[in-house]
């Protein structure tokens, strides 16, 4: 997988009168009047990229940036109007220039460096599949009243999931999307709560709705289907629980079915609009949008992407969808005053560059009203990977430590669940943390059914389990350096932000 989760929040370094609005609103305009050019031709050696334009959601706006769109030698694949994007590909190597300087435009940029071809996920090291006799022999050790691999779940008992599913494990109005790989539908532990009719392939930008689009690629794009478990995998006697066993899940495809599984901007747009527009009360964000790391503000491309990401998000918010999001895995302070970006773009030739992470923004995690969750292991401590930051992370999951050793049979420090082709396996990474606090976030929907994303997040704060910062040094992989600092009190901190979610509290 390309880059399942290492990412920042977006509290952005401007002033307080240009703070970041749900349409981004401190981003202006860059010119008053469209060019007075000919129609670009394109050249033949010019590469067909993708394209994001910003503009004013009137009509007739919206229609006149179109028609520069078209002379300017670019192709509209999806027009969202509520919000004012408009995704484009173009072999114009100075489209994204002159559709900067179109009346009404705000913002305009491409999506990708490498040329349009055939976003990432924040999981930690490789998947470890559980083999069938692995299964058989761990089926033996569980419990009556267990699913038959729980014995290997020590993070639904970290969070008190196995007890809050006695009480209540949610409800079957509640749906979770999962923005990711794609989810094996078909898998017996999902298919019991999956929703085909909120499900949806956004990888061109546009929304394909044909019945299976939404499944993975292929057995290697398991991100999504060992999320969509985490989250809700229900109890049926058949393998592993998800933290809220009683709701629905659905697939919203964003990833590239090739082996870069890259998660590109106009995909991630399509993404949250259709999960506004057909009635998804959660999503989850375990990745970072591609091509860039931090997407800074002085670049024009790069700020076209936080503008789009973020109007897209913003608009399912104002519909009453909350969105989580994955940290990272880069055990990067995102509130330093600057960090090393060595990855970026990650779609053709990345260079090392120096970002403030307060003006560099990763998305969609940074952005405002995004839930930001950070990692940890079976022992209640940050996981060695797990960015952090004061005033970034607002609260933590379990997502699994290879140093953090539990008492399971398996003896792994990992989360375990679903993956394609009805198998199972196990993840670590803040990947696997934003899903259970998804999953706990849809626990506390069912039981405020009017509650708004705001009146979510903060119930998902104060039902948290802070355990402070640490009273000695950090030193998360055992080797005798410190790695991390936290800042902060017992009531909020940089590691675990306002604390652990507590599935249990949330139904009690």
């Amino acid at each position: 997988m390309a880059h399942l989760r290492s990412r920042r929040r977006l509290a952005l370094a401007v002033p307080v009168a240009l703070s970041l609005t749900a349409s981004l609103g401190f981003l202006p305009g860059v010119a008053s009047a469209a060019p007075t050019v000919a129609p670009a031709v394109r050249a033949a050696d010019s590469p067909n990229l993708a394209y994001v334009v910003n503009t004013r959601t009137d009509r007739r706006t919206i229609e006149s940036v179109q028609r520069e769109i078209a002379r300017n030698g670019g192709t509209v694949v999806a027009t969202y109007d509520r919000i004012g994007v408009i995704v484009v590909h173009s072999a114009n190597p100075d489209f994204g220039a002159r559709m900067r300087a179109v009346r009404g435009v705000d913002s305009a940029g491409a999506t990708r460096t490498a040329p349009l071809s055939a976003a990432g996920t924040t999981d930690e090291g490789a998947v470890q599949v559980l083999s069938k006799a692995e299964a058989s022999k761990l089926a033996g050790s569980a419990t009556a009243g267990e699913e038959p691999l729980e014995a290997d779940q020590w993070d639904l008992r970290a969070i008190g999931a196995d007890k809050a599913a006695r009480i209540d494990p949610g409800s079957r109005s509640v749906t979770v999307g999962v923005i990711d790989t794609g989810v094996d539908d078909t898998h017996p532990d999902i298919a019991p709560n999956f929703s085909a009719s909120q499900s949806a392939n956004c990888v061109s930008g546009k929304a394909d709705t044909t019945y299976g689009a939404w499944r993975p690629a292929d057995a290697d794009h398991y991100h999504g289907t060992h999320v969509a478990g985490e989250i809700a995998a229900a109890r049926n006697g058949i393998g592993v629980a998800g933290v809220a066993p009683g709701v629905k899940v659905a697939s919203i495809t964003v990833a590239q079915p090739d082996s870069t599984s890259l998660f590109y901007p106009e995909s991630v747009v399509c993404a949250f609009v259709f999960a506004a527009d057909h009635g998804i009360e959660i999503t989850n964000n375990s990745y970072y949008v591609d091509p860039w790391l931090y997407n800074c503000m002085d670049d024009p491309d790069q700020r076209a992407i936080v503008d789009a990401v973020n109007r897209a998000q913003s608009y399912a918010q104002r519909k009453g969808t909350l969105n989580v999001a994955s940290a990272g895995n880069s055990n990067d302070d995102l509130d330093a005053d600057a960090l090393t970006d060595a990855s970026s773009p990650d779609d053709s030739t990345a260079g090392t560059r120096t970002v403030d992470p307060h003006e560099c923004f990763d998305v969609p995690t940074q952005l405002p009203g995004v839930v930001t969750v950070s990692a940890v292991g079976v022992k209640g401590a940050k996981s060695y990977y797990s960015s952090y930051g004061r005033g970034v992370i607002d609260v933590a999951g379990p997502g699994g430590d290879k140093y953090q050793i539990p008492d399971t049979p398996s003896k792994n420090g990992r989360i375990l669940s679903t993956l394609p082709n009805d198998q199972y396996g196990f993840l670590q990474g803040t990947s696997m943390a934003s899903p259970h606090v998804a999953a706990v976030a849809a626990l506390l929907k069912s039981a405020h059914p009017q509650a708004t994303p705001a009146q979510l997040q903060a119930l998902l704060k104060a039902q948290a389990d802070n355990p402070g910062c640490p009273s000695g040094p950090y030193d998360g992989d055992g080797d005798g350096v410190v790695d991390a600092t936290c800042v902060g009190g017992k009531r909020v901190n940089g590691f675990y932000g306002f604390g652990v979610v507590d599935a249990l509290r949330a139904v009690e």
